[in-house]
């Protein structure tokens, strides 16, 4: 029986306020973090991949062939306008789960993805797991479509899914072998670095 394979949904519309540009836009050493995020989802098993912009829509020119941008008219209300859009995006697609992580998580690792797709596989459509570090939860997130619908009420402001995976039965995937989890406020070698428990 083949498995279930996720769509995956990266959040990429803010303006980066404390970064001093939009997140979308960042390089380090290693590269551009939004193509670093796509190249995550795709090698840890996403397909297809879904990029939200907003705040830097030109940011779309950095994908690479086969990655669908979708513009957040409303990104400046938070990360529930994006996730909002996102989902829009995916109605119509043949899939049963999404993973949804944030462009700000430079040493997220495809190995992270493919641990929590695993762990979520058999709950299909009804499906809620999401990455833990040290017992944490962070990114990325994974979300059943019988969840979709539920998610869109709840995602106002800066909160996305934070509502719904409180008072939801969700599975947390310990993954602090793996990477991190912490998403990055302010430019490399400067303070701000912080574990994002939203989604």
């Amino acid at each position: 029986m083949i498995g279930v394979v996720p769509a995956g949904l990266l959040l990429a519309a803010g303006a980066g306020s404390r970064m001093g540009r939009p997140k979308a836009l960042v390089h380090d050493e290693r590269g551009s973090w939004l193509q670093r995020a796509v190249a995550v989802l795709r090698e840890g098993g996403c397909d297809p991949v879904v990029v939200v912009l907003g705040a830097a829509p030109e940011a779309a020119d950095l994908l690479p062939p086969g990655v669908r941008a979708v513009l957040a008219e409303d990104w400046a209300e938070g990360m529930g306008a994006s996730l909002r859009a996102g989902l829009a995006a995916l109605d119509a697609a043949s899939v049963e789960q999404v993973v949804v992580t944030l462009v700000d998580l430079p040493d997220l690792v495809p190995a992270v993805v493919a641990r929590v797709v695993a762990a979520a596989e058999t709950g299909r459509g009804e499906a809620l797991a999401r990455a833990s570090y040290d017992g944490e939860p962070g990114h990325p997130v994974l979300i059943g479509r019988d969840h979709w619908a539920g998610v869109r009420d709840v995602a106002r402001g800066d909160r996305g899914a934070r509502d719904l995976l409180a008072s939801a039965d969700v599975l947390l995937v310990e993954c602090c072998d793996l990477a991190g989890g912490e998403d990055v406020d302010s430019l490399p070698g400067s303070p701000g670095h912080q574990r994002d428990a939203d989604a």
